[in-house]
């Protein structure tokens, strides 16, 4: 089942890679609250000693830009290797790596501060705790940690995407009571949450926690 979940993300995006990436330039200006979460999660990564950041699950990178310019040593990764070459592309500067968040190809206690963007949102609820337990295991103690999300309590089947492209993915909208407990029971220390949108249909959450060996 993993591997199957994986396969169709990693086909639906790479298929959808370009048309995605336009979509999303520039969205960041039109979302004052993503970026004050941005700003924050950065303060909170230089009071911890800056270092490496991570965007896991990054897309075409445009969070990590975004990091970049706050100041942050921000890199990329993603499972899709086209929107991995989208991400090359438009932010040459920066670094971008294929991988998986559920092997998550970075060494222990090596990152300064983790963002998840909208990254869980493909990935079932039995291997959100594998993976909650990678990030912490890749920061650094007392490292910023910093998950968006969509809210809601059900789950749907994504046929067509961004360009009108084929895709195959679930979409997973979770309660922010539900994910603040697995980010507990990954052994790390839930420090503050923002709910977003809620008067659109979609509304989506920002939570923020810190690796708590600090």
């Amino acid at each position: 089942m993993t591997t199957d979940w994986l396969a169709d993300t990693r086909t639906s995006y790479d298929t959808v890679a370009a048309s995605y990436a336009e979509r999303l330039r520039g969205a960041l200006a039109g979302a004052p609250y993503l970026r004050a979460g941005l700003a924050v999660f950065a303060e909170l990564v230089h009071a911890a000693g800056d270092g490496p950041v991570a965007d896991v699950g990054c897309g075409p990178g445009h969070v990590t830009a975004h990091l970049h310019a706050l100041g942050l040593d921000a890199f990329g990764l993603d499972l899709s290797p086209a929107m991995i070459d989208v991400a090359r592309r438009d932010h040459s500067g920066l670094r971008f790596e294929v991988g998986s968040m559920t092997e998550l190809p970075l060494a222990d206690s090596s990152v300064a501060g983790l963002v998840a963007f909208w990254s869980l949102i493909h990935v079932p609820d039995e291997v959100v705790p594998t993976v909650l337990g990678h990030f912490r295991r890749v920061l650094r103690p007392g490292g910023p940690l910093l998950l968006g999300f969509h809210v809601g309590d059900r789950s749907t089947l994504k046929t067509e995407g961004y360009g009108g492209h084929p895709m195959k993915v679930h979409v997973h909208r979770r309660r922010p009571e539900q994910v603040a407990e697995w980010v507990q029971g990954a052994g790390l220390t839930v420090s503050a949450q923002m709910l977003l949108g809620l008067d659109q249909s979609s509304p989506g959450a920002l939570l923020f926690a810190h690796h708590g060996d600090a």
